[in-house]
């Protein structure tokens, strides 16, 4: 079993105690493993091979021993035994948002509620509504949540849906009396995929900036429209619900909205510890039930005794725990950006010339840029044979005495063939500045040779950077099968860096595999792998992937002054 599987038993593990009433302490146990594992970077097989598996956070000796038997047989004793008392679809009630374990437990109770259809339908009949405690806003909501649940399975890479909502954004910011607006959920967690967006504001006059959202050009349905929201469907299906409330409440607002799920229930328990209860309209003192507004997030942070918690960090994990302590890291941003190392030119496969991506690199402000077009082996990106690429070399040369206040750094992507070899000569290589190699061809190798055909690449002392190391595509082409964890070892041994590539479509590594490779000293490196002088601004979703994996501006070398850069490059 992956660590997905393992880490969806925990939690459903967890679901089930908590409808069947167990102590909290045994519920938040089974969260925090499934938390762990799902955020492991090794294979949890492999750990529990090598005996490792205390080593991960949360799991003890009666976990350790449930995972072990998990890896060894496919199944669990314990889960099987604890789902025989419950129907099968009382697990799929708790995947709709609004429906928690104590909802679902007294809808399987009191109406005999197995399923998500037969939940609808008893909406519709208007028995949800009926039970006492809940009521028909309630039902509506949930009714809402089983209706975005069915959209949500179709979740669309971050760099389809950002754009969106930036445009969206851009459109709304002139509407008079709007105050603020920023957006909530999985989108502002920078999260690589998301289902619907959820948009929050404050407004002198709410109604006003509803009805110039509803009325975009690029809505295609308004679903709902009321005096505080409105949902509606844009080009390409993605709903996008705009929440508007007091400024005084808008710290709760946002914090609530964007989550994670897990995050908010690690909060929710550390707020009922100090006799507090929070909710999206503020912080309740459990025992004289006043409501404390908060209007901004860091405030919100600030009165449960937390470090402010950056969005890319609320995943439930250890973060809570850190921020009790101030030990939260200050996490690597844009401006620290100093240069981009992985660029191409229509030399090879881009769409602009030397001069115009080097201009463009000048405009961001960066210290230097490395243009790194593709080697001979690349022929259909019209990679460069010796001749074009001594050519080539001339010209960058030539560029960089000639442009004031930026470095030029000679560049190659050469490919690494299926034998681990590298296509291009050496004497090119060594007259680059900057070396990236990366696997393009043959994905299909096991895990073995694909493993080892990598870790030939960054044998070479020519190598800098390892390019998209697990080459996979959002949403097109899965990772290749690779050994990461041995990968990384090999890059401290050898002191290549690995490449985040900021690229939309590929963020590659992803962020767990990052934090694993930052945990361990790993030289990291963000690129954009533009071939367009407007695809430089895809260094942001690159960043984005860095602060999920925890990393800090000293994690990422191309944070790096010019002259530390150029030294710190290989060992």
């Amino acid at each position: 079993m992956n660590n997905r599987q393992v880490a969806e038993v925990f939690e459903n593990i967890a679901d089930l105690l908590e409808v069947k009433g167990e102590i909290s302490f045994k519920v938040r146990a089974y969260r925090r493993a499934a938390q762990a594992i799902d955020h492991l970077p090794q294979d949890i097989a492999q750990l529990s091979r090598e005996d490792k598996l205390r080593t991960v956070p949360g799991v003890g000796e009666a976990i350790a021993r449930k995972i072990q038997e998990l890896v060894d047989t496919g199944r669990l004793e314990y889960y099987e035994k604890l789902r025989a008392e419950f129907p099968d679809g009382v697990l799929k009630l708790m995947e709709v948002p609004t429906v928690g374990p104590r909802i679902a437990a007294r809808l399987h109770k009191e109406l005999g509620i197995t399923s998500v259809d037969a939940l609808e339908q008893a909406i519709l009949a208007g028995q949800v509504a009926a039970l006492p405690r809940l009521g028909e806003k309630t039902a509506e909501k949930i009714l809402k949540s089983i209706q975005s649940l069915r959209r949500k399975d179709q979740r669309i890479p971050l760099g389809q849906a950002l754009p969106v909502v930036e445009g969206i954004m851009a459109a709304l910011r002139g509407t008079p009396g709007l105050y603020t607006l920023a957006p909530a959920g999985s989108l502002r967690r920078l999260a690589e995929t998301v289902g619907d967006v959820d948009l929050m504001g404050t407004a002198e006059d709410p109604a006003r900036v509803l009805d110039a959202f509803a009325r975009l050009p690029l809505v295609r349905q308004v679903l709902v429209q009321g005096p505080k929201k409105v949902s509606v469907l844009v080009d390409g299906g993605l709903q996008v619900d705009l929440r508007l409330v007091e400024p005084d409440s808008f710290g709760s607002l946002i914090q609530y909205f964007t989550g994670s799920k897990q995050h908010n229930i690690m909060l929710r328990e550390w707020a009922n510890r100090k006799g507090l209860s929070l909710s999206e309209y503020g912080i309740t003192h459990l025992d004289t039930q006043e409501l404390e507004k908060l209007a901004t997030e860091e405030a919100f942070y600030q009165r449960l005794g937390l470090q402010y918690i950056p969005p890319e960090l609320r995943e439930g994990t250890t973060e809570v725990e850190l921020a009790e302590a101030g030990r939260l890291p200050r996490l690597v941003e844009l401006g620290d950006i100093a240069g981009d190392l992985h660029v191409h030119s229509n030399w090879s496969d881009g769409h602009a010339s030397l001069e115009e991506m080097a201009l463009a690199a000048q405009r961001r402000g960066y210290q230097y840029v490395a243009l790194t077009d593709h080697s001979a082996g690349r022929g259909i990106a019209h990679g460069l044979n010796e001749e074009r690429r001594r050519q080539q070399l001339a010209e960058l040369r030539a560029l960089d005495q000639r442009l004031p206040g930026i470095r030029i750094l000679s560049g190659m992507e050469v490919d690494i063939r299926a034998d681990g070899s590298l296509d291009c000569p050496d004497e090119l290589m060594a007259q680059s500045d900057v070396v990236v190699a990366a696997v393009h061809s043959a994905m299909g190798q096991d895990r073995d040779r694909m493993t080892a055909r990598v870790m030939a690449a960054m044998r070479s002392p020519h190598v800098d950077i390892v390019a998209h190391p697990t080459c996979r595509l959002l949403g097109e082409r899965d990772p290749v099968d690779i050994d990461l964890e041995a990968v990384f070892q090999a890059a401290l041994e050898t002191g290549t860096a690995l490449e985040i590539n900021a690229m939309p479509p590929r963020l590659d590594l992803k962020d767990v595999h990052a934090r694993r490779a930052r945990d361990l000293g790993v030289k990291l490196v963000i690129s954009t792998d533009s071939h367009s002088p407007d695809q430089l601004e895809f260094m942001s979703y690159g960043v984005g992937v860095a602060r999920r994996a925890w990393c800090r501006p000293e994690d990422i070398l191309n944070t790096r002054p010019l002259p530390e850069f150029l030294a710190r490059l290989r060992l």
